[in-house]
């Protein structure tokens, strides 16, 4: 489809932006597949290099740390080197961090090495998304963000899937080595098809006149809390929240860190590396709310719904990934619907609606027993993917809708850090409601586990007496019904959250089809 060029392109002259946007979403790919592929793998990536379970889990830490201080200062590190020099520099070095970890010899050089990856994926999708913006005019954002939606949501829906597959049927290193062969044709790509577009130059060459002065203190206060409040949200429920006093300690960092930040890059340095003043831009603040909101629902689901079929139905990796699959079809299939839909209908009631499909999909899960077809859950993912595209596709056009020349960048980073956080914040807490409603549950239905409970009587007679066999079994039985119970609580809960989400979008102002779009309350 052929569309008028921007000034401001991000595509070297005769080349169409549609390609670059296939381009650089193949990256994004890439990336975003390494946060849920190896999670799959953890026992094996454990008993081959001879670690513990506990110690084998950094291995997903240590990239998510990583990967959540390399967002917020990838807005000025494109500035300083330049965003095509900086992007080219992430695809490589998350190409190379890749193969090493494929031949990583020990769990502490394969840690290193995911902290190296992480680095180099974290500058990817602010970079990517800054791209699009100035490429695409306006009335073109949604179809752009369509292809780029596919390959961040998509994703993270076949990593678990495919992780398990290639552990089963291979090696766990293979779920690092399948990398380097979109990292190189994506390097190769970049080279060729993409340049600097005007506004980023402008902005790299006000940056260097100034001289290159790093803001230290601001780098330090972002590794600090960033890196801080990752190993906490990711750690916290493994460790007891604040009943471990390692998670007190990094939860004090976290504040120490970010309240740092804030207040040193506001009201002290002159050239931030994180620029929030860019927040008083009401799109961007409103849109990176409502992100956080993406992430928190896309990621947190997206863990769930295979956690459930692995624990509750006995479904093995690979067959709980494939759940996810039918859903992947149906962004395909949504994302440029909804890139068409967002010209035409009010995105505030795009949105709205959206979000009302995947609360109706979660509402569903709520009815779920441990007998559940795979073909209902399917069901229920294709339903919540039809959703996210109509929720997904209109947030990003407005948010890069009016943005300053030059700050998108910036602004992609930011938003960036919002979704990343939204996911992080969704997975800890589900994964915190299931084990303390687990818990309850099972003191509730382990209560009735008497010689007084007729019911409870009846059935051990029924199972042939009182031996320890059939007390084991009964046992079972109780976490079972207790981990299910904890199970559609989870879900209970985010339904009522999601339809609160929709109050507050429908309170969003309508934006007139003559203007950039523009949200506020």
């Amino acid at each position: 489809m052929p569309i008028p060029r921007s000034p401001n392109s991000a595509a070297k002259p005769g080349i169409n932006p549609w390609l670059v946007a296939v381009t650089i979403s193949m990256a994004t790919f890439m990336e975003v597949l390494d946060t849920s592929i190896a999670n799959v793998s953890l026992p094996h990536i454990a008993g081959n290099l001879g670690a513990g379970k506990d110690e084998a889990t950094w291995v997903l830490t240590s990239y998510l740390v990583s990967n959540a201080i390399i967002i917020p200062i990838s807005g000025w590190l494109s500035s300083i080197l330049g965003r095509k020099t900086f992007y080219m520099t992430c695809v490589a070095l998350f190409t190379i961090s890749s193969f090493l970890c494929g031949i990583a010899p020990s769990l502490g050089w394969l840690l290193f090495f995911r902290v190296l990856q992480g680095a180099g994926g974290g500058g990817l999708a602010p970079s990517e998304q800054a791209m699009l913006a100035d490429t695409f005019p306006g009335k073109y954002f949604g179809q752009a963000f369509a292809i780029y939606g596919v390959a961040v949501v998509v994703a993270p829906a076949i990593g678990p899937a495919l992780g398990g597959w290639i552990t089963d049927n291979y090696h766990w290193r293979w779920i690092f080595f399948i990398n380097i062969p979109v990292g190189l044709l994506s390097f190769f790509l970049t080279y060729h098809l993409v340049q600097d577009p005007p506004s980023a130059v402008e902005a790299t060459k006000r940056e260097r006149a100034k001289g290159v002065r790093v803001d230290y203190t601001g780098f330090a206060l972002t590794v600090l809390g960033f890196g801080a409040l990752q190993v906490v949200l990711d750690k916290g429920q493994e460790d007891d929240w604040f009943g471990s006093k390692f998670i007190c300690i990094f939860a004090a960092l976290t504040v120490i860190g970010i309240a740092g930040l804030i207040i040193w890059e506001t009201m002290v340095v002159d050239n931030p590396i994180v620029d929030l003043p860019l927040l008083a831009n009401r799109n961007l603040s409103t849109s990176m709310i409502l992100q956080f909101v993406v992430g928190f629902i896309l990621t947190s689901t997206t863990v769930l719904i295979p956690q459930f079929v692995q624990q509750i139905l006995g479904y093995n990796a690979t067959n709980a990934g494939l759940i996810l699959m039918p859903g992947g079809f149906a962004l395909m299939f949504m994302m440029p619907v909804a890139g068409n839909l967002v010209s035409k209908i009010q995105p505030k009631f795009l949105m709205a609606f959206g979000l009302l499909l995947t609360a109706a999909s979660m509402y569903w899960l709520t009815g779920f027993n441990t007998e559940v077809a795979f073909r209902n859950l399917a069901y229920v993912r294709v339903l919540q993917c039809i959703g996210l595209p109509l929720f997904f596709i209109p947030l990003n056009t407005i948010a890069y809708g009016n943005l300053p020349p030059g700050k998108s960048n910036n602004a992609s980073a930011m938003m960036n850090l919002m979704r990343n956080l939204g996911g992080s914040i969704g997975i800890s807490l589900a994964i915190t409601l299931l084990a303390r409603r687990t818990q309850l549950h099972q003191d509730r239905l382990a209560a009735n586990a008497s010689r007084a409970f007729r019911p409870f009587v009846n059935y051990m007679n029924a199972a042939g007496g009182f031996t320890t066999k059939n007390l084991t079994g009964f046992y079972n039985i109780v976490q079972t019904q207790a981990t299910m119970l904890s199970y559609l609580d989870v879900f209970k809960i985010f339904t009522i959250g999601t339809l609160a989400i929709v109050t507050l979008v429908l309170l969003l102002r309508r934006v007139k089809r003559s203007e950039k779009p523009v949200m506020a309350h």
